[in-house]
């Protein structure tokens, strides 16, 4: 399958990334006394262009659908819970809905490939090029052509959204065989260590749910490219959330990035395209096993190490006033020079740093 993608620039500019430095530097505080919050300012003033960059209307997207390899019993959960947590999110009873209320982040919930019809209501998006993917032990999860659909889908659902800020989030029994799948093929891993216990499966659940997984590697072997994995192994939501990472990458938009499944989107799209990760800010580190050889896989060094394995958005929604805080910081914090207050003199420190080895205190305050 060939991509029609966007352009998706590198982020480097030198003159930035000086400005941006100097300021941190210049805050009334040691250097690098902020540890990664003063990195995660940077990266923030990097991808919206600023040295006192603001987030603006951050969106939280939660894209949801079924899978068809969920019949093969991956899962603790059966697939009707898919469609009535969707239910529970638009009614605001999900643990992400509290979590974007308390911090002030609007949500909206993509029915991407759900078995059920949802009534229309506010926050709800239906864009699915089908009510759910094939079974991928019988056949590819996805046609080539409700692939690119939902890639598409994906994209349209970034364009309609305001802000320069997107968390991202879903929704889908079954959906972490997909991302195990995804990893797997795509970074080079053994199923074995890709796959965990999901929604909740004990050591036998997770022994039958790796066998399922390795006969359907075995079946789509020649499902290698980034979006021929995607429609052979993937589900709708993470095609999706593909497609939205590119195009919030195209717009410079801070991309928040959840757990698992999210991180499987993230690395279909940055096999298509690698600048979409300088444009992404991970936000935890999920019980789930495999999401560390994932973080691995993107380079990532997430924000929190909660043990959280709920996904829905949850931990993005958690980083997020870690974010807010970077930028509050970056804007309103003195410099020594406004506040009138002394920097540390480093002229003491080189001299101690070229003092011959073995030189006693006496000679080097002489």
């Amino acid at each position: 399958m060939t991509p029609d993608l966007p352009p998706i620039p590198d982020l480097h500019d030198p003159l930035l990334d000086s400005r941006l430095r100097e300021r941190l530097d210049q805050l009334t505080k040691p250097l690098g006394a902020l540890g990664r919050i003063e990195a995660l300012a940077l990266r923030i003033g990097l991808i919206l262009g600023s040295a006192y960059p603001r987030l603006v209307a951050p969106q939280l997207l939660v894209c949801a659908a079924d899978h068809g390899l969920a019949a093969r019993g991956v899962s603790a959960y059966p697939s009707d819970v898919t469609w009535q947590m969707v239910e529970n999110f638009l009614a605001g009873g999900a643990a992400v809905s509290v979590l974007a209320r308390q911090h002030g982040i609007a949500l909206t919930v993509a029915d991407c490939g759900v078995r059920h019809d949802f009534a229309p209501r506010p926050g709800l998006v239906v864009c699915k090029p089908a009510a759910g993917t094939a079974d991928a032990f019988d056949q590819p999860a996805m046609t080539a052509a409700q692939c690119a659909a939902a890639l598409g889908n994906g994209r349209d659902l970034v364009r309609a959204l305001p802000g320069n800020a997107l968390l991202l989030g879903e929704m889908g029994i079954g959906n972490t065989s997909a991302a195990a799948l995804l990893l797997a093929r795509l970074a080079g891993h053994d199923i074995a260590d890709c796959t965990g216990a999901g929604t909740g499966l004990d050591a036998a659940g997770i022994a039958r749910k790796t066998e399922v997984l390795r006969a359907v590697l075995v079946r789509h072997a020649d499902a290698t490219a980034p979006l021929d994995a995607l429609a052979a192994l993937g589900g709708f939501e993470i095609a999706t959330l593909t497609g939205v990472v590119l195009q919030a990458a195209t717009e410079r938009r801070v991309i928040v990035v959840d757990g698992f499944i999210t991180g499987a989107a993230v690395l279909v799209a940055a096999r298509l395209a690698p600048s979409v990760l300088q444009r992404c800010v991970f936000a935890h580190r999920s019980g789930e096993r495999g999401h560390g050889l994932m973080l691995d896989a993107l380079g990532a060094e997430p924000l929190l190490d909660l043990g959280l394995r709920l996904g829905e958005g949850s931990g993005a929604a958690l980083a997020w006033p870690l974010l807010v805080s970077a930028c509050t910081l970056l804007a309103e914090m003195a410099s020594f020079a406004s506040a009138g207050v002394a920097q540390a003199d480093a002229a003491p420190a080189a001299e101690a740093a070229a003092a011959p080895v073995g030189a006693n205190a006496a000679d080097r305050t002489a």
